[in-house]
């Protein structure tokens, strides 16, 4: 079926603000010095998830896999096939129904709208963290929650600006595979990066079609699962006012950091800080 032209400018735009890029090989292998043996005595710690957004693979995550792994958490980094929240969130479902014992699940940019709807009536999952990430209640998108001051906002009135736009094998009239483009992809991505880092990253970027950008969250768990969120403070993606009502209207427990929307690349120590103060706090 035709989408009007309204509705795929909606879809288009919202792809704007959905960021997270694939990192391939910038994360950071460094330890964490924060590592504390733990007593004999104490409970298993629980596995930690971590869930990529848009655009992204699971090496956006290589800094706080090896800081985790260092103090001693169990730790995996989930497939998000960047087909549609509720496809992606049914995948990711099914994989954390793999996973025996607590549960701390962690998801970047757009990962946040996909573990929202992932965890919910999940009992294992015991804690939320959020990094430079959408926060949706039900029935809001990533499009609806797109602010204007977004440096990708221009995407909702002149697509062609902003992305490369791809048809693929089975998508519905109106609907692409979308990529940035290139100096786009600097100016809203490169705080904290250096112009090599860039250009790899760029390049090296996954599809995500439109869909996944679109479509209206379902029930969300941080009404159930306690929240942590990571705010950047130089997110140009997400501005840190955005991510700040949404963190407020899901009571979720607030960091800061001077960082942009890239914060798990560029500071790894302080998101995986953030990770385990959740972790611990729900233990």
């Amino acid at each position: 079926m035709k989408l009007p032209l309204r509705r795929r400018t909606i879809y288009i735009g919202a792809a704007a603000a959905a960021l997270t890029l694939g990192l391939v090989g910038v994360g950071t292998a460094q330890a964490s010095t924060s590592h504390v043996t733990s007593p004999a005595h104490a409970q298993p710690k629980p596995t930690v998830v971590l869930v990529h957004g848009a655009w992204a693979d699971g090496s956006s995550w290589s800094g706080e896999v090896s800081r985790l792994q260092h103090d001693g958490y169990p730790v995996v980094v989930a497939p998000n096939p960047l087909r549609g929240l509720s496809s992606d969130a049914d995948y990711l479902r099914a994989f954390l129904s793999g996973i025996t014992g607590p549960i701390v699940l962690v998801g970047h940019s757009y990962g946040g709208a996909v573990i929202t709807n992932a965890a919910t009536g999940n009992a294992n999952v015991k804690a939320l963290v959020y990094v430079d990430a959408y926060i949706p209640d039900a029935n809001q998108s990533v499009a609806g929650l797109t602010s204007a001051d977004s440096v990708l906002a221009p995407a909702g009135s002149n697509p062609a600006s902003v992305f490369k736009l791809v048809t693929y094998p089975g998508a519905p009239d109106g609907i692409y595979d979308t990529y940035l483009l290139p100096n786009v992809f600097a100016a809203a991505l490169g705080g904290g990066l250096s112009a090599s880092q860039v250009s790899v990253l760029a390049a090296s970027q996954s599809p995500t079609s439109l869909i996944a950008l679109g479509e209206q969250s379902g029930a969300p768990a941080w009404a159930s699962i306690p929240s942590w969120d990571l705010v950047g403070t130089q997110d140009k993606v997400i501005p840190p006012a955005a991510q700040l009502s949404m963190a407020a209207h899901a009571r979720a427990h607030v960091v800061k950091v001077n960082a942009a929307h890239l914060s798990l690349v560029t500071a790894p120590d302080a998101v995986t800080q953030l990770i385990e103060t959740a972790a611990r706090a729900t233990a």
